[in-house]
């Protein structure tokens, strides 16, 4: 990657629930705690790109972009996206080309104020089909489980030891999410309480294995390397953005049980950041439900087709908080994830980047990972839709 982005600076807001606060007061509180790592003005930025997915719905905001222009006091070219990663991908190829050094990139969303409607929405815009056949924004995931339990013969106390293996995803996340500040959840839960929750709602995914419908901001600072080397002594590089995306309508996809967007994104990434899957040791993934990690997992190329629910079955047995894969230990969302962390749609990949950031800087606190040769790359994956688009970006402290 010529001319390499780099981010400097990084800045969010708690998520959870902001009723009594507008979205320009979410939006600056993430880019004021960016700006002030760095030292960087609004009058040092060259343009903005933003993301969010249900904003001029929730918030009857019109031209997104002149609401920014409004918001920062700038005329500088501004784009709005769905997703964070998009956003970004669009501000590392802008900074690539030499068109701009310095680029604000940031996410936003409320999502709690309508709570009602976009359950609704949720569902029209990641699967019109199975929303007009009656689907909930949780049915395809259960029919994702179903398909793979199927497809991999997965049956008796096997299938029980999978289902307690979901449970330990979530148990894991809210115990990473209790060490994060920002997370909207920061309490532990137990396996019980999971699949209690199943219990009651006489489904095989319950309350505790989903992530919430949350408010919040996220932001960050990219420059161009040449800049970055100016102003910081340890810029994290994106060394890699992979894409793809598969039909929006999941039923008719070729296989029910995974993510081949997920794969062909990573695969992606790592021919252009000529690394492979056994040089990350940290991944940020987007759980919106404990299956999505679970199977993400297997697209991603951390475990064999069928076999991820095994390795997180053993490697939870003695309650750590990584995962025994190919032999060495996998961190898998340090902040909790989705699932406790929250997922502000706009502003989740956002949340997913801080974290690398600061595990990579060192600065996670109770959080931070460490490996015997020092902790080099981190990865985030995300979602647009239920697996219909899929990002995988790369980080690391050095270019290659």
């Amino acid at each position: 990657m010529q001319n390499r982005p780099a981010i400097v600076a990084v800045g969010r807001t708690k998520f959870g629930e902001h009723y009594g606060k507008e979205p320009e007061k979410l939006i600056e509180e993430a880019w004021l705690a960016a700006s002030m790592e760095c030292s960087m003005e609004r009058k040092d930025l060259e343009a903005c790109y933003m993301s969010d997915c249900f904003l001029p719905i929730t918030n009857k905001l019109g031209l997104e972009e002149g609401f920014l222009s409004e918001l920062t006091e700038l005329h500088v070219p501004m784009e709005v996206t769905r997703s964070f990663s998009a956003a970004l991908r669009a501000a590392c190829h802008a900074i690539q080309a030499g068109v701009y050094s310095t680029v604000l990139v940031g996410g936003i969303e409320k999502m709690t104020d309508r709570w009602d409607k976009i359950r609704d929405d949720l569902m029209l815009l990641d699967d019109p089909w199975s929303y007009f056949a009656g689907g909930t924004p949780e049915s395809n995931h259960e029919l994702m489980l179903r398909a793979y339990i199927k497809k991999h013969g997965i049956t008796n106390k096997e299938q029980e030891q999978l289902e307690i293996a979901l449970a330990q995803v979530a148990v894991k996340n809210h115990a990473n999410g209790a060490k994060n500040k920002y997370a909207q959840f920061q309490r532990k839960i137990t396996i019980d309480q999971v699949l209690s929750a199943r219990k009651v709602a006489h489904k095989p995914l319950g309350l505790y294995d989903f992530a919430p419908i949350s408010d919040g901001a996220s932001a960050l600072i990219l420059t161009s390397e040449t800049i970055a080397n100016k102003i910081t002594k340890r810029p994290i590089f994106i060394l890699a953005i992979g894409a793809a995306t598969d039909y929006l309508n999941y039923p008719t996809r070729a296989d029910l049980s995974r993510f081949i967007a997920a794969e062909l994104a990573m695969k992606s990434a790592c021919q252009t950041a000529k690394l492979s899957k056994s040089d990350l040791q940290l991944i940020e993934i987007n759980d919106q439900s404990t299956m999505m990690e679970m199977v993400s997992l297997e697209d991603l190329g951390f475990a064999k087709p069928g076999t991820a629910w095994k390795n997180i079955y053993e490697s939870s047995q003695n309650g750590q908080l990584s995962y025994e894969l190919d032999n060495k230990p996998v961190y898998v969302n340090t902040n909790g994830g989705l699932k406790a962390d929250g997922n502000p749609l706009g502003a989740t990949g956002g949340a997913q980047l801080f974290e690398i950031y600061r595990q990579l800087q060192g600065e996670a606190a109770e959080r931070q990972v460490n490996i015997p040769n020092g902790l080099r790359h981190g990865a985030t994956v995300e979602y647009e839709g239920f697996g219909t688009k899929a990002y995988v970006t790369i980080l690391g402290e050095k270019t290659q």
